[in-house]
């Protein structure tokens, strides 16, 4: 894997986040020496997935998109519409998660959503889209949980698991440069929709918020790598989840703008081992004055939010604690991991 070879550089003047950074120095030669070595090092655990997998995503997405057009045209006809109507009418499917942040690994799933206009509802995309999937010979494993908290269709496509969610917009037409981040997006959606419109909006912030993608994906990988094998990457398990460990890692990117991969794993394990919780970690400042009027984190109007050990805060509206599961017993145990990390990365640098 290459590094990255030409970044812009960041100065004192340019802030990301809600402060300033720590340190906008330049990686020196021992830093891109380090992280040459990250590299080679994550290649041997394997994280990184092969280019014929990476070709059999992208046409498994291709597929499963022409089939989500496919479908919307179908439908739009049946309720009504003409078929220069239909055409136009739109809808795609988008990417989020590990896979959107370019950091999934061999035999990891996919997540996607389908953006449908106003006009195809919930209980379309749980009936007729699941028949027609159910009908597609590249489909094993289908099941739909329409009652869940954020509705899904999971399903394997051509040996790839894929999540499918489903929002409808307040929208006629799906215009094809869709920006997700547009908060208009979320007006006259119900909560389920907004939900599911949540994993897309919080992965495009945290890559928006990001100053050089290449250092923030390979240490991503890296501490992914190093969270699973201690046994803390787990948000049922009252630990952290995918989402949660790549916004302490784009925080991380945002003190130090111009650090490489290496650089970023050390100060990603000295940041968190000196943190102060339950001091919120905030990769922007929080929205307000927002007419939409949903439910966001905030322990100065919610009495339960006080209440949250390790608030690490999605960046985009409506602003939520990813870690709410977190106890005081996972909590002390993250402490320590983050701890016992940093002295052990320590170590290893000052050996090279």
């Amino acid at each position: 894997m290459a590094l990255p070879s030409s970044v812009p550089e960041l100065t004192g003047g340019q802030v990301l986040g809600v402060t300033s950074a720590i340190s906008y120095a330049l990686p020196k030669p021992e830093d891109k020496k380090l992280t040459h070595e990250l590299t080679q090092c994550l290649e041997k655990h394997d994280v990184f997935d092969s280019d014929s997998g990476l070709q059999q995503r992208l046409l498994v997405l291709g597929k499963l998109n022409e089939l989500v057009k496919r479908w919307i045209y179908d439908i739009s006809i049946v309720k009504g519409k003409s078929e220069a109507e239909a055409k136009v009418t739109g809808g795609k499917i988008c990417t989020f998660g590990s896979y959107r942040l370019g950091v999934h690994g061999k035999g990891a799933d996919i997540d996607t959503l389908v953006i449908a206009p106003r006009h195809i509802d919930r209980s379309d995309f749980f009936h007729s889209m699941k028949e027609r999937l159910e009908d597609c010979k590249e489909v094993k494993h289908l099941r739909a949980i329409e009652d869940a908290y954020v509705p899904v269709i999971k399903l394997e496509f051509d040996g790839i698991e894929m999540d499918m969610l489903f929002a409808r917009l307040a929208l006629s037409n799906i215009p094809v440069n869709l920006d997700l981040l547009d908060i208009n997006m979320l007006r006259n959606l119900d909560h389920k929709c907004v939900r599911s419109l949540n994993g897309c909006r919080v992965t495009d912030a945290i890559l928006s918020l990001v100053p050089i993608h290449e250092n923030f994906k390979l240490a991503l990988r890296a501490i992914k790598l190093w969270a699973k094998r201690r046994g803390i990457y787990s948000n049922a398990l009252g630990f952290l989840g995918g989402v949660s460990w790549s916004m302490l890692v784009a925080r991380t990117c945002q003190l130090y703008p111009n650090a490489v991969a290496a650089v970023i794993v050390q100060k990603f394990f000295f940041v968190f081992s000196t943190w102060n919780w339950p001091n919120p970690v905030l990769l922007r400042k929080m929205d307000e004055n927002v007419e939409l009027d949903l439910p966001v984190w905030d322990p100065r109007i919610n009495p339960s939010d006080k209440y949250h050990l390790m608030p690490i805060i999605t960046p985009a509206y409506p602003q939520q604690n990813s870690t709410f599961n977190v106890s005081h017993s996972t909590l002390a145990v993250m402490k320590e991991e983050f701890t016992r990390g940093c002295l052990y990365v320590n170590v290893c640098i000052n050996e090279t």
